[in-house]
């Protein structure tokens, strides 16, 4: 009897030590550089280069990024995916998780993630050729519909977060049996637009926003139910003629499934003091992105919630896979 309790004892004892072991381990963290996988170029490259900047002035030690783009962000999923779930390896994280897993790219979708923050929202632009003649998104319907044209709309990235949205948009519109898709390299919707090679593209405004001040890009409309601060007197796609569209994109940072909760406390709320910084909000106004911080639960409740709605609008729209 007595073995028996002092067996159980000791048992008790060194659970106690390794609980205190990783607590102590969670508050020394970090103790090396925390590497985070951006999963796009373009403002998403952007912003994550700033954010791991301005997180790595609030940590023990820097944040790394490091570009793995391709396959509509699958590339870098399943690298952080296949990473140990130490708070070592993070993702630049976005609706990608969601339209990559649905759409079949990946075997797994955003529950193999812990959500660490909610970051940003970016509202997609959709825009023409300033010399096309089309001055507002029903200018275009208008003279589609009416002709024998064949609109010639870029896509970056098929089945990616933009290419969903840019079918959304022309589904919308009622054209979607007018248009020849046109794929282009990640960043290059204005170059394109601008040499003639297509007629429109759907992308994030910071892509548009100087040319649009040139004079030489028209921007129609943004895909947000309201309004973007960057882009004030751009109507929305449901004000300019487009129905019921109300499709943005939040960015955020996650980690493995198992990172433990203590880890994702300190990059939290890195990131909190990274996004409130006046360097970050600077950002916010001349990139063309919203400031919207979530912390990991309020994260997480949306993500789920998002992916529910990209799976139903990718089964509408014969996208999805999964």
């Amino acid at each position: 009897m007595k073995t028996t309790l002092f067996r159980c004892l000791a048992a008790a004892s060194v659970m106690a030590v390794a609980a205190g072991t990783s607590v102590a381990k969670a508050e020394d963290f970090p103790t090396k550089p925390v590497e985070m996988t951006v999963l796009f170029g373009g403002t998403a490259q952007t912003i994550g280069q700033l954010l791991a900047d301005l997180m790595s002035k609030n940590l023990a030690q820097p944040v790394v990024p490091v570009s793995r783009a391709g396959g509509g962000g699958s590339v870098g999923y399943q690298y952080v995916h296949g990473m140990p779930g130490d708070g070592y390896n993070i993702v630049w994280n976005s609706n990608s998780i969601s339209t990559g897993y649905h759409g079949g790219k990946m075997d797994f979708d955003y529950k193999a993630f812990k959500p660490i923050a909610k970051i940003s929202v970016e509202v997609p632009a959709f825009a023409v050729r300033a010399d096309a003649g089309w001055k507002t998104l029903q200018d275009m319907i208008d003279d589609i519909k009416g002709s024998d044209k064949k609109l010639r709309v870029g896509a970056s990235g098929k089945g990616s977060f933009t290419h969903l949205t840019t079918i959304a948009l022309l589904d919308a519109m009622g054209i979607g049996d007018k248009v020849i898709h046109v794929p282009y390299d990640q960043g290059k919707a204005p170059v394109e637009l601008l040499a003639g090679r297509i007629d429109a593209a759907l992308q994030w405004p910071g892509q548009f926003i100087s040319h649009a001040k040139a004079g030489t890009i028209n921007i129609l409309c943004v895909t947000s139910a309201k309004r973007v601060s960057s882009l004030p007197d751009t109507p929305t796609c449901d004000e300019a003629g487009a129905k019921g569209i109300n499709i943005t994109m939040w960015r955020g940072l996650a980690a493995p499934a198992d990172t433990p909760d203590e880890v994702i406390a300190v990059l939290e709320e890195a990131a909190k003091k990274a996004s409130e910084s006046e360097q970050f909000v600077e950002a916010s106004k001349t990139v063309g992105f919203e400031r919207d911080f979530a912390d990991h639960t309020a994260f997480g409740a949306e993500i789920a919630s998002d992916d529910e709605k990209i799976s139903a609008l990718m089964e509408k729209l014969g996208l999805k896979q999964q």
